[in-house]
């Protein structure tokens, strides 16, 4: 079964995160457990975590079909040791957040070496950053979500997507999402069914469908190979619609959280209903 979604608000508490996606006929959403403009935010109150679990029961969302995503502040591959720690200090903050949540996965960009260091050095800081947090947590999975490549970004390629799961000292607890942006845009052409069968085989083979735990369904404001991250509303861009046809209707992407993350945010319910209409 498809469960297709959009990254809600959660203002005014996480507990508002699910009646927001069902007023958009999601069947999956995505949300921020705090503020991602911020380090510090508020501890989860009692009162957040049983009206959140309360309202997802009551409006049918299991944790399999919420994908939660961390503050952007945060860098993993960070090559400066205190910022790297902040950055470990508050990946574990978002991730026991998870957890008190009774979520099961958390989705993050991996990080950057801001130009200061090698690229496997900065990604072996990534996977270093995940099993510390790892260790200190329970039930959540680490997902890994695929970049378009922009600056000194990494995880662009699957091969550094498989480098640290490689380096993952708990892979049960390792994943990954697609971002179909941010694949067009790092140079992976989905945008014909002959070369998205191409990438999705390169996906298997390289990283593996079992670690696949979600998707961000986005179009392209630029193209194919432009390492720039521009998310455009479906059908207006440079993607085009097929490739959702094509995901919707493909069963290695059942039982996932599918999430909009187009700019428009008035447009995602007409959106989702598109999606399912294919």
């Amino acid at each position: 079964m498809k469960y297709i979604g959009a990254h809600v608000s959660a203002s005014g508490g996480v507990e508002n995160a699910p009646g927001n996606a069902t007023d958009i006929g999601a069947k999956a959403f995505a949300l921020f457990t705090k503020n991602q403009r911020q380090w510090r935010a508020s501890p989860l109150t009692k009162d957040n975590i049983r009206l959140f679990r309360e309202n997802c029961d009551k409006l049918g969302f299991r944790p399999m079909q919420i994908l939660p995503h961390d503050s952007y502040l945060i860098n993993l591959g960070n090559p400066d040791k205190d910022n790297l720690e902040k950055s470990r200090d508050s990946f574990f903050d978002e991730m026991k957040r998870c957890e008190l949540l009774g979520l099961d996965r958390l989705n993050f960009h991996p990080g950057s070496s801001l130009g200061k260091i090698n690229d496997e050095t900065s990604l072996r800081l990534i996977a270093d950053s995940i099993n510390q947090v790892l260790d200190k947590t329970k039930g959540v999975s680490a997902v890994i979500e695929n970049t378009a490549g922009q600056g000194s970004s990494l995880g662009y390629t699957f091969e550094h997507l498989r480098l640290i799961i490689d380096l993952i000292e708990d892979k049960d607890r390792a994943g990954v999402c697609i971002d179909t942006c941010h694949t067009f845009a790092a140079g992976y052409d989905i945008s014909s069914e002959q070369t998205f069968n191409e990438t999705m085989k390169k996906f298997e083979t390289i990283v593996g469908l079992k670690y696949l735990k979600g998707m961000h369904l986005n179009d392209s404001k630029k193209g194919l190979g432009s390492r720039i991250d521009r998310h455009e509303n479906l059908g207006k861009g440079a993607l085009g619609l097929d490739v959702f046809r094509w995901i919707v209707n493909d069963p290695r992407f059942d039982d996932m959280p599918l999430i909009l993350e187009t700019p428009n945010e008035s447009l995602w319910k007409e959106e989702i209903r598109f999606l399912y209409s294919l």
